[in-house]
């Protein structure tokens, strides 16, 4: 092995470690809150793992990782069961990587079965929250950047869908240039999203 990936072996290590003594003390949230994990690539899911276990830390939080419930198969969700899961919350919260610009697979295949076929009304008045990380930095995002709008802004068809079903769109909570040792201060932050 050579020194450089000691060197980021270590800061894995050392990020997986502060990440697990931070998650340690358990925390609360005053709104029931719902939240649906994806990553396309599990295997490689640094940064979405680590918010999963934050999110799991909060007492009143419910956690549904679509892959470890359903794979890969976009057409294995349970909508009714998630749709009846969905109800009991009072907020409901995406965690998932940018892929391309975009929702992950998984999370489109979700919102097609679970919210698709009932139509604007039935999460009325419940919250959304958007959670996302992404490898670029200002060079990608930002005015100056390739696209030219923000990382929270690429995902206006979430917002549209939100609006549309009635419900509160929240300031997304979005990483730039995510930093494996930054991880305990993402955690962090949403922990603090979650609790509002």
């Amino acid at each position: 092995m050579n020194r450089r990936h000691l060197i980021k072996a270590g800061a894995v290590l050392t990020a997986s470690v502060l990440a697990s003594r931070f998650i340690e003390a358990r925390e609360r949230t005053m709104i029931k809150t719902l939240v649906i994990v994806s990553h396309p690539y599990p295997e490689r899911s640094t940064f979405t793992k680590a918010l999963q276990q934050a999110a799991e830390s909060v007492e009143g939080v419910t956690v549904r990782n679509l892959e470890t419930l359903y794979g890969f198969d976009t057409r294995a969700i349970d909508d009714e069961k998630e749709r009846q899961i969905t109800r009991e919350h009072d907020r409901v919260v995406f965690i998932f990587p940018t892929h391309w610009f975009n929702i992950t697979p998984m999370m489109k295949a979700y919102m097609n079965d679970v919210w698709g076929n009932v139509g604007p009304g039935l999460w009325e008045g419940k919250e959304f929250l958007a959670v996302t990380q992404a490898a670029g930095g200002s060079s990608t995002y930002g005015k100056s950047g390739r696209i030219g709008v923000d990382l929270k802004d690429v995902f206006l068809p979430l917002k549209a869908s939100a609006l549309h079903c009635g419900m509160t769109y929240l300031e997304p909570l979005a990483f730039e240039a995510a930093d494996r040792s930054k991880i305990p201060d993402y955690q962090q932050a949403l922990i603090a999203r979650l609790q509002q």
